[in-house]
């Protein structure tokens, strides 16, 4: 890492109970699932020294760590929606390469399933909004109008077919029907994705995100941290972060995420081309998410990723993603775990191969917040 002079990893990643568990609280899968990483490490809790973490409120690091019994010196509560764990990861990486933090926790649990089937939530974002966003509120511009407008603007401007986007939702099922941890493992088909109910034009049901409950955590420590531990470092390699708009009015091209530039900072800081990358990792709110985000990464041309979602050049969102698998609010994390457990060789029956046939060298993820409000985007290396 440029910032300083330590290499920094990924030693312990774990996922806490997910799913539908209406007897959970966001705390409980908090410390399940920091409690899994701390074992996937096999890193003792007294060295941990940074503490990440967004979503139970305006003192989440603080709450957190009073609940999982930590004291850091060094803490995170960036919120910038789905995108966020991966902004984090770029904090917590440049505090530990300048040596500020030794070992850092980044960890999220949350019920939004739950909350909402038990009306202690909504699930429109635009409820009671102030600032910019109240002038679009009176317009029905509902996050998911948000996406769908962006999607129907690529349809139009690059010729991007429906057929395409039911694509993406096929593949991630695709995948979780491999994975055990997912929450919907059916197969479906393009046919099925078309024929289910509109939910926002072009979005029909399945072009959507499931809602789950569920927690997260990644571990990332510095070098000589690493030897101490059980598993296989998994290296930070480039980092990016990039915020684009709040009000839609701003938003300069809906066909362009801020991916574009999330993605080229932390490409160039790694050093690596994204035609070297075995796996991607993308948050999948929407099937549209992950075409335009393909494209702006750098996988493809602009307007050619609907091709190449067909080509299944590149393995995306190999444990079914937010699609299939789980999806319980700002799921930018899901993406680090499932990067590092894929470089690790862990995944079992959806354990993807480098080209050679050798386990996997490089990942990427990159994570979206808001409505393309946010992006940030981590390339890792075994």
């Amino acid at each position: 890492m440029t910032a300083g002079n330590r290499n920094v990893a990924v030693v312990g990643v774990a996922l806490s109970d997910c799913g539908r568990l209406d007897d959970a609280t966001p705390y409980t899968l908090h410390a399940q699932a920091a409690r899994r990483a701390l074992a996937d490490a096999g890193l003792d809790r007294a060295r941990i020294d940074g503490l990440a973490s967004a979503g139970t409120g305006v003192l989440a690091p603080v709450e957190i760590a009073e609940y999982l019994g930590l004291r850091p010196t060094w803490v995170d509560s960036t919120s910038v929606g789905g995108s966020t764990w991966e902004v984090m990861a770029a904090h917590a990486a440049d505090a530990i390469a300048a040596g500020h933090a030794n070992a850092v926790l980044l960890v999220y649990g949350s019920t939004a399933r739950a909350d909402i089937r038990a009306g202690r939530r909504t699930g429109d974002l635009s409820f009671g909004a102030r600032g910019p966003l109240q002038y679009e509120v009176p317009y029905g511009h509902t996050l998911i109008a948000k996406y769908a407008m962006a999607a129907r603007r690529h349809m139009i401007e690059h010729g991007t077919t429906i057929e395409e986007l039911a694509e993406v939702a096929v593949q991630a099922r695709e995948y979780a029907a491999l994975n055990p941890e997912a929450m919907f493992r059916d197969p479906i088909t393009v046919d099925d994705v078309l024929s289910g109910p509109m939910i926002a034009d072009p979005f029909t049901r399945l072009h959507c995100c499931i809602r789950s409950d569920g927690g997260a955590a990644v571990l990332l420590a510095a070098e000589e941290y690493a030897r101490d531990c059980r598993t296989e470092p998994v290296w930070i390699l480039g980092t990016g972060e990039y915020v684009s708009h709040s009000t839609m009015s701003e938003w300069e091209d809906f066909t362009v995420s801020p991916a574009a530039v999330s993605g080229r900072l932390a490409f160039g800081r790694a050093g690596v081309r994204p035609a070297e990358i075995d796996l991607a990792q993308i948050y999948d709110a929407f099937s549209y998410m992950t075409l335009v985000t393909l494209e702006d990464l750098g996988f493809c041309k602009k307007g050619e990723g609907g091709a190449f979602v067909r080509s299944r050049e590149l393995p995306v969102n190999t444990d079914g993603g937010g699609l299939s698998a789980q999806h319980p609010g700002m799921r930018g994390l899901f993406l680090i775990v499932e990067a590092v457990r894929q470089l690790r060789g862990e995944c079992g029956a959806r354990q993807v191969r480098a080209r050679d046939g050798d386990l996997p060298r490089l990942a990427v993820a990159s994570g979206t917040g808001g409505w393309f409000c946010s992006s940030g985007t981590v390339v890792l290396g075994r």
